[in-house]
Order: structure tokens, then C-alpha cells, then sequence
């Protein structure tokens, strides 16, 4: 068994929906970053991630990042623990009104013009394949995580903090829930 930690990304300089669609971290969230770091660094031998993953939007590639350099290895960037994709038929500006439909629905409401059962296996996928790796993620790709593992067909499953760290174990077949992140308020609802 291998183990897996999913980790928010820091809090960013933009809120989601905002003008910059790429933010990268404010100093909150690289303190946030180095405390994520320091929890990962503190675990016993044999539970100390040996691989940095993330998703290619800068506020994750920057939590990311001070995991990476203390570990001496590179972040690998992969798209599939990326942000959840907008409908091509949403005009401009209109996703955080999506989004906050979306997080009040299930995973089978919010279906349409993209397959999100196929974006949640894609997710999970990548992270059964993979071992002893922390990776760098955003709000509702954990959420995908949390809910297909849980079975609970929400969109919101639960809510992760900035830098919260998601417990996961794999055998490389199978992937399962050892122990959510930590839980906040925060400004995705």
C-alpha cells in the first residue's frame, strides 16, 4: 500500500470567478505553501512522499513548489488533477454563476456538454497509478475525489481549506479514503 496526499492549493492573490484566470498565491498562501511542506516533510519513513504532482495552474504548481525543492526532486505537472472544466457554451464572466449551481447540485445535474463522470474517473485514475506522491489540487477535483470514493453524488462533499491535506492509500489497482482535510469557511461558497 502507498500512500497519497491531496492538498489544496494555497490561498491565491484572486478569488475564483475574478478577473485573473491563472492567480498565483498571496504571502497567506505561501505561508500556507511552507506549512503544507513542513506537515508532509514531518511524516514517518515509509508515509513521506517521495514525488511532487500538480496541476498546471500556478496557485498549485506554487504550494507545490516548496514540497518539491525540500524533497530535491521536480513538481510533474498533470492536467488530469487540474480545475474542473467550464461548459464551452457558458459566455464570458458566466462561470462563477456555473459554479455556484454546480456546487449545489450533484455530479449527474451538472452533466451537459462535458462528460464530468468521465472527468472524476480520469482523476482517480491518475491517482490509483501513482504512490507515495503528494499532490497539489484545486477545491472540486478533490471534491470528485472525496465523492466517487464516498459514493456521495454531491458536488460539494465536503469543503477543504486552503492547503487542507486529504490522506489517501493505493495499491496501484484501488484507491481509498483514509482521512479528509481539514474543513473552513471559504470563498468558493
Amino acid at each position: 500500500m502507498s500512500r497519497l496526499y491531496l492538498i489544496r492549493h494555497g490561498r491565491p492573490t484572486a478569488t475564483w470567478g475574478g478577473a485573473d484566470d491563472d492567480p498565483g498565491l498571496g504571502e497567506a498562501g505561501a505561508m500556507q505553501a511552507r506549512a503544507a511542506r513542513d506537515w508532509l516533510l514531518a511524516r514517518p519513513a515509509g508515509e513521506r512522499p517521495t514525488r511532487v504532482v500538480s496541476s498546471p495552474l500556478a496557485r498549485c504548481r506554487e504550494t507545490a513548489a516548496p514540497t518539491a525543492a525540500a524533497l530535491g526532486v521536480a513538481v510533474e505537472i498533470d492536467p488530469a488533477v487540474g480545475e474542473i472544466p467550464t461548459p464551452a457554451a457558458l459566455p464570458g464572466g458566466a462561470r462563477g454563476d456555473w459554479l455556484r449551481k454546480a456546487f449545489a447540485g450533484t455530479w449527474a445535474e451538472i452533466a451537459g456538454d462535458l462528460d464530468y463522470e468521465a472527468w472524476r474517473d480520469a482523476i482517480v485514475t491518475s491517482l490509483t497509478a501513482r504512490g507515495d506522491t503528494a499532490v497539489f489540487s484545486h477545491y472540486v477535483a478533490i471534491n470528485a475525489v472525496v465523492s466517487r470514493l464516498t459514493g456521495d453524488q454531491r458536488v460539494v462533499a465536503f469543503r477543504p481549506d486552503h492547503a487542507s491535506i486529504t490522506v489517501l492509500d493505493t495499491d496501484g489497482t484501488r484507491l481509498t479514503l483514509v482521512a479528509m482535510g481539514r474543513e473552513d469557511a471559504t470563498d468558493v461558497l
